[in-house]
């Protein structure tokens, strides 16, 4: 019998919960309209934000040949030889740090941009640090902080609207500031397998996102293309700079040599033949140097071409229609849903400080 009574104390009757429920309706009202209210209200003073994407292939320099099979085995279980084949020291791996180095970032500063409904012309500089919306809850804090950096020293500052032309690699405090918001707003990703590259902005106006997607990838081909290139477009400018001074050089004795020929052409003293006879062989030498160097620098120009990587855009940025976020409804959405877990719990107070106690003593 008591085994019996412990079995039915235990037993959880819902009906008893549901009507305590039932009983607190005016309570789920009030909170959760309530709830429904402050949400609303707080989540349409956080601007909106537009996200865009763009997605490309670069050209892969591999210096092995024959491995397609063992490739094709490899990247089935997630690894891409090409990274490890190509003689490259940069590998598309490593294109996402380039968000890190200042160089790269700073020179974004001046891309135009131009907002949606073309109220707005200005550089993407300008455009983040005096044209950001902000949450009006923000507000304190931002005053705040402008009021403590106005009483320090602002010596370092730039001009209002316009990116201190300096070294990028000595930021001022507002250009770093500047610099950590663009890292913030564009990111890369590198799909392991197909070393496929995806560009992925985000700004407060749909057609500046877009506009900075497409920047961001022409930057970072023209990037990849002076890297792959630049041992070769050094070789070129050598080669150049040898023929040049070899042209130069043939030139004025081919000129001597004319100048020489012209004044003796009735005299028969074998000292002047001599003399015609090594300028001859002086000014085919510097000739034969010349031909020599030039066909090295039109192979050195061969090899930048060859270089130079193609790439294949899979997916250009477009102008997004809807905001990536905040997501209102959701938020809304999720911020009911925990009052009324809250509301719930709070009715039921009791019932769980009973519950608790008697799991405590068993």
């Amino acid at each position: 019998m008591t085994e019996e009574r412990k079995a039915k104390s235990e037993v959880i009757d819902l009906r008893v919960y549901a009507r305590k429920l039932w009983a607190g309706k005016k309570v789920y009202l009030k909170t959760l309209s309530l709830t429904f209210l402050l949400a609303c209200v707080y989540i349409l003073g956080v601007p909106r934000t537009y996200t865009s994407d763009t997605s490309l292939a670069p050209e892969l320099g591999n210096s092995m040949s024959g491995t397609s099979t063992l490739g094709s085995i490899a990247s089935a279980f997630g690894f891409d030889l090409n990274n490890i084949q190509t003689s490259d020291a940069i590998t598309p791996l490593l294109y996402p740090d380039l968000m890190k180095d200042n160089g790269f970032v700073t020179s974004l500063f001046d891309v135009k941009v131009q907002t949606v409904d073309g109220e707005l012309q200005t550089t993407y500089y300008d455009y983040l640090r005096r044209h950001q919306k902000i949450s009006i809850w923000s507000l304190p804090l931002v005053w705040l902080k402008n009021l403590v950096k106005s009483i320090g020293s602002s010596k370092d500052d730039s001009p209002a609207g316009e990116a201190v032309q300096q070294e990028p690699y000595h930021l001022t405090r507002t250009d770093n500031e500047v610099a950590e918001a663009v890292r913030a707003n564009i990111s890369f990703a590198i799909d392991k397998k197909t070393g496929v590259i995806t560009i992925s902005t985000q700004a407060q106006d749909p057609l500046i996102c877009k506009t900075m997607a497409d920047s961001v990838k022409d930057r970072l081909q023209r990037f990849i293309t002076d890297y792959r290139t630049s041992k070769a477009r050094i070789d070129y400018n050598y080669y150049k700079q040898l023929t040049d001074d070899a042209l130069e050089e043939y030139r004025k004795v081919r000129q001597t040599y004319g100048k020489m020929s012209d004044a003796n052409t009735n005299v028969v003293l074998r000292s002047r033949g001599l003399e015609l006879e090594d300028l001859e062989n002086d000014m085919q030498q510097k000739y034969t140097a010349y031909t020599t160097f030039n066909t090295q620098l039109q192979a050195a120009k061969a090899r930048i071409q060859e270089r130079t990587p193609a790439f294949t855009v899979l997916q250009g940025a477009s102008v997004p229609l809807k905001a990536a976020k905040p997501k209102r409804m959701i938020f809304v959405a999720t911020m009911v849903l925990l009052a009324f877990f809250a509301t719930t719990a709070w009715l039921l107070r009791h019932d769980i400080g009973s519950a608790l106690q008697q799991s405590a003593k068993a």
